[in-house]
């Protein structure tokens, strides 16, 4: 994906100065909350087939526990970096908060690219860096999940690793894991369904009818196709666009996701799908659709081409898709930009309730999952709608003013330790 040059951390914490100027927030508290409360940088060994010694750089970033232990997936990607791990720590707190569940925000990478490595090798790299962020992971103190290139299977190799060091099973240790290993029902699918849930939400208030709505889709991993799946199954919507990181496809009449996945599956791409006009990344950002879901990486949607987005509405299921001087040229352009720390929190809610279920130890249907996993995109959405209503401003702003209430208050009534 062509992604403007920026680095993440700076584009985070330029959000945060401009909700806290908003707000009229002190200097030590904007000060807190443009800090990370603790980072870990690792450096490690793991054996490779060939028994030579490769060593892999990890890091794993707690933002801010003010409300609860720290959340956040592990992601396995040649161009990670410490700000960008930073910057998605910041805006796992900042989701948290504006979807109201007891968290505090954290994120995780290794800089590997996972497709040159064979499985066993994965499996002893995921191992090795799980055991070296082991003394700062746990169910009451920050619990990772799934992200990009990492899935159930990483999962449960890490709740292996960190079981066998305590000698007992601690399914709590991470969320988004197998079911057999206490993984809830819906996780899988559930940061796409928040995303489709927000944008029929969205569509409503704009006066969009989602049904036969065109649609394009950026990414289409996990997030973007969940995302089609359930626009196109359950919405039906038309998804006329789809791409992947080695390009895209268009068709007007629309596309039948679930054949695409097949495709993607058997050749390694959504590119050449029968019957689709070649586009690439940047052209679909632009073409002329009713909604546009980002869900690659960050960075995507810049002053250079936000005067060009013709969708009526955005729903962000990648994290950090949208820099800020964009999103004041969509605002007066009178798009709907449904942001990352709303629109896709509904894979860090259903992960809360698996976190839930293991210390219960019960466990709830899918339709149950489903269900509760709509109040709270619902109840979120309306509340971010009617606060940037109240105060004139885009619903990024609204959902970062929400969010900066809620962590500045849990900060305000702990206080400042000793």
């Amino acid at each position: 994906m062509a992604a403007e040059a920026v680095n993440p951390f700076d584009t985070a914490r330029e959000q945060i100065d401009i909700v806290a100027d908003l707000l009229g927030l002190d200097g030590g508290v904007r000060e807190v909350l443009r800090h990370p409360k603790r980072e870990l940088t690792v450096s490690f060994p793991v054996r490779m087939d060939g028994g030579d010694l490769e060593v892999f750089t990890g890091f794993r970033v707690e933002y801010n526990m003010a409300r609860g232990p720290c959340k956040g997936g592990i992601r396995f990607h040649p161009g990670v970096t410490l700000d960008e791990v930073r910057a998605l720590a910041a805006w796992m707190t900042w989701k948290c908060a504006v979807v109201n569940i007891p968290y505090g925000g954290a994120k995780g990478g290794v800089v590997v690219d996972p497709a040159r490595l064979s499985r066993g090798e994965l499996e002893r790299l995921t191992r090795r860096y799980a055991t070296e962020i082991s003394p700062i992971i746990g169910p009451e103190m920050d619990i990772p999940a799934p992200d990009v290139n990492t899935d159930s299977q990483t999962m449960a190799w890490i709740i292996d690793t960190y079981s066998m060091q305590k000698g007992f099973a601690v399914p709590g240790v991470v969320t988004g894991k197998p079911v057999s290993l206490g993984g809830s029902e819906g996780r899988g699918d559930a940061t796409g369904r928040g995303v489709a849930c927000v944008i029929r939400e969205g569509a409503r208030d704009a006066g969009v009818r989602v049904r036969d709505a065109s649609v394009a889709i950026q990414g289409f991993g996990n997030v973007g196709g969940a995302t089609a799946r359930i626009l196109h199954d359950e919405q039906h919507a038309r998804i006329v666009a789809i791409s992947d990181v080695r390009g895209g496809i268009y068709r007007r009449e629309g596309l039948d996701p679930h054949a695409v996945e097949a495709h993607r599956n058997a050749t390694g791409s959504v590119v050449g799908f029968p019957g689709t006009t070649p586009v690439s990344n940047d052209a679909l950002l632009e073409l002329a659709v009713d909604i546009l879901v980002p869900a690659a990486l960050e960075n995507q949607i810049t002053a250079r081409n936000a005067d060009r987005i013709q969708a009526k509405i955005i729903g962000e299921g990648a994290n950090g898709p949208t820099l800020p001087a964009a999103d004041q040229i969509l605002f007066e352009k009178k798009v709907v930009v449904l942001p990352d720390v709303l629109a896709n929190a509904g894979g860090v809610t259903v992960s809360y309730f698996e976190w839930a279920q293991n210390i219960e130890g019960y466990y709830w249907s899918l339709e149950t999952v489903n269900e509760r996993l709509n109040e709270v995109m619902v109840r979120s959405y309306s509340a971010i709608r009617d606060l940037g209503r109240e105060r004139q401003v885009h619903l990024r702003t609204a959902a970062y003013i929400l969010a900066f209430d809620r962590v500045v208050e849990a900060m305000r009534a702990r206080g400042t330790y000793p």
